[in-house]
């Protein structure tokens, strides 16, 4: 059986080193039919930091073809993607594609692998926000719709899909990979020493090492913010950034891993100085995975949109306020047992959900089969339909 992979962005690189080493794994135990595996990597994440660091540390091998698609817009990056995949696959001739997640990559490749007829498995099926102004739920919606098996990471995704009419032999619940990744890293991560993550990475203006020298870290906040819905806007985004600069610091030290996107959002702006002078404010150039692990273990609370810290947060125990009016993840909510609270963008909501939350202590949740051995039953999964 020969299984083409695509990853295009961050979250997929997590995603995928689980599975590729559960391939391995099976190559080297098994007497049955052997794995060929083909790893494609689109290039949508063409900087180093973003990429090769990330393949580096989870020992993610360098990818057999790389599409080298680059940035530009959401039909620019699909439209190339699936010019350059299409010859992949008709060099290649796979058995199956399997994609990850909801980025650009996973809608682009999926299409043309169905348009050659070839199968197509997708890790991290039926997830649903149910808001159709993120690109990621049409990236969603075209993929699962057109994916031969359907591998989901929890019972609500499933029955999304079976609510949508597919077919219940072509989905399988195996669990969330994320969650693969995040207990073979662990150990390395706790080792891992939190004021020199912060101290190595640190964007150095305006004074901020000399005040984190003398920060006694024991309990800090971290914020990961980039979804244009909060930092496209300044009607939206400079009140979070008021809030931030001055409440939420006179709480706790606060950690900002600064996104790209969301800096020159602060810079255009004119916030940026603002933000880098605020005593209890830390900025952080985007991080390793390790490192990022790290700071979720030390953190007392965290703010995000990202959906993959919602999971992280729900496993380790981290109470998260997640900064969108919807999910397509509510396994991790609190009203299902996670550790994540919905606040919308609106400060006032943002500032009450964090004074309640400031006082919760960390409760660890593990929703059915994140256990670390998705990637097996992934495997399992494509063997068995192939068959």
């Amino acid at each position: 059986m020969k299984i083409i992979s695509v990853v295009g962005a961050r979250p997929n690189f997590m995603k995928i080193a689980p599975f590729i080493k559960a391939i391995k794994t099976h190559n080297a135990s098994s007497n049955i039919e052997r794995i060929e595996h083909v790893l494609v990597h689109t290039g949508q994440h063409y900087d180093d930091r973003m990429s090769k660091a990330f393949f580096e540390s989870l020992g993610i091998p360098e990818a057999d073809i790389n599409l080298g698609v680059g940035s530009g817009s959401h039909a620019e990056q699909v439209g190339k993607t699936m010019i350059e995949f299409e010859k992949v696959i008709r060099r290649e001739k796979p058995d199956w594609v399997v994609v990850v997640g909801d980025v650009n990559a996973t809608c682009a490749c999926s299409i043309t692998a169905k348009k050659e007829n070839i199968k197509l498995a997708h890790i991290e099926a039926g997830l649903r926000s149910r808001d159709m102004t993120m690109p990621e739920e049409i990236n969603r919606l075209v993929t699962d719709r057109l994916s031969d098996l359907l591998l989901t990471p929890d019972t609500m995704s499933s029955q999304n899909l079976i609510s949508e009419g597919v077919q219940e032999d072509r989905v399988q619940f195996v669990g969330n990979i994320m969650i693969d990744t995040l207990e073979a890293n662990r150990d390395k991560a706790m080792r891992l020493d939190v004021k020199e993550i912060i101290v190595r990475n640190l964007i150095s203006e305006n004074g901020q090492k000399t005040r984190v020298d003398s920060l006694s870290i024991d309990r800090l906040a971290l914020l990961t913010m980039h979804r244009p819905s909060n930092v496209d806007e300044k009607v939206v985004f400079e009140p979070i950034v008021r809030f931030l600069t001055d409440e939420l610091t006179r709480a706790l030290p606060l950690f900002w891993i600064i996104h790209p996107r969301t800096k020159k959002q602060l810079q255009s702006f004119g916030l940026w100085d603002m933000v880098m002078a605020t005593d209890n404010l830390f900025m952080v150039d985007p991080l390793g995975y390790h490192e990022l692990l790290r700071l979720n273990m030390a953190a007392s609370i965290m703010l995000t949109d990202s959906g993959g810290l919602q999971e992280e947060c729900c496993v380790l125990g981290t109470p998260c306020l997640t900064l969108r009016w919807n999910t397509e993840r509510p396994v991790t909510l609190r009203e299902h047992g996670g550790a994540s609270v919905l606040v919308g963008n609106y400060v006032d909501q943002i500032r009450d959900a964090f004074r309640e939350t400031i006082e919760q202590q960390r409760s660890p949740v593990r929703p059915e089969l994140w256990d670390g051995r998705t990637a097996e039953r992934i495997v399992q999964a494509l063997i068995n339909a192939n068959g």
